[in-house]
């Protein structure tokens, strides 16, 4: 019998799974290896299915979806979340900083029709999580070595260098030292292929935090290249902005008090 895999969907984008989907070829080859039982952008829909694997895209940002990761926390052997949302709250987790109630009025005109929560949380703020894929959107590579780790009976290795390794590696020339361009390589995992140093730009650090980083020391750096404090706290406050060390060293460049604790 072959394992069964889910892939869920919470508060996102749906970029996460479009990647999964853009796996080509190995998918269809992945198709022959597993039961592919829930992965409503591909067609299977069976929500409440019981099964080994399941990957998880999206941030918790609705009472509905805390009740759901836990009833699919009870139906996984396994639980993999994939993406910024689903490992950090995603940039929706930019509620935060400001004050929902608020917000919401001025934008809707029934506003008692919305039912969001004041926070946009990652999955394993609700239930366990056995391992993290991060990036916006998830390395498509990585979920898929992740699979094959598992029908292999072993854990899956999660690499956890800085982007700076991967840049060294590919020859790239570094923006942050010979351009003076703040770039978020340093403090950054691994995972997109050093895309934008590649083509001359800073990284946005869309990976989140690598190991024992230091955010803090970094941001010391750009505001001796001329950036604002403001500036540089946009830097950790984007898209894994509820990283913790991203957190703490946004708001400490920030100066600001979250409204919503």
């Amino acid at each position: 019998m072959k394992p069964r895999v889910a892939v869920h969907k919470f508060t996102s984008c749906d970029g996460c799974q479009l990647a999964f989907l853009n796996s080509g070829e190995a998918l269809l080859t992945l198709s022959d290896l597993v039961d592919m039982v829930h992965f409503s952008e591909a067609g299977a829909v069976e929500l409440d299915a019981q099964v080994d694997i399941a990957f998880v895209e999206g941030s918790i940002s609705t009472p509905d979806e805390e009740q759901r990761i836990k009833k699919i926390r009870e139906n996984s052997q396994f639980i993999i979340t994939i993406g910024a949302c689903a490992t950090a709250g995603g940039i929706q987790a930019l509620r935060h900083f400001a004050n929902t109630k608020e917000w919401v009025s001025s934008i809707y005109a029934s506003p008692e029709y919305i039912h969001s929560l004041n926070t946009s949380t990652p999955i394993a703020s609700h239930v366990k999580v056995d391992w993290e894929l991060w990036g916006c959107p998830v390395n498509s590579s990585q979920v898929l070595e992740a699979i094959r780790s598992l029908l292999s009976n072993a854990t899956p290795r999660i690499k956890q260098d800085s982007e700076c390794m991967e840049c060294k590696r590919k020859g790239n020339i570094c923006v942050l030292v010979t351009q003076k361009q703040p770039c978020m390589g340093p403090v950054t995992k691994l995972g997109c292929g050093s895309l934008c140093p590649t083509v001359g730009r800073g990284c946005y650090a869309c990976y989140g935090p690598k190991e024992n980083s230091n955010p803090q020391s970094l941001g010391n750096w750009f505001e001796q290249l001329g950036l604002t404090r403001e500036a540089i706290a946009q830097k950790f406050l984007h898209i894994n902005n509820q990283a913790p060390v991203f957190n703490k060293a946004g708001t400490y460049f920030k100066g600001i008090k979250i409204s919503n604790e």
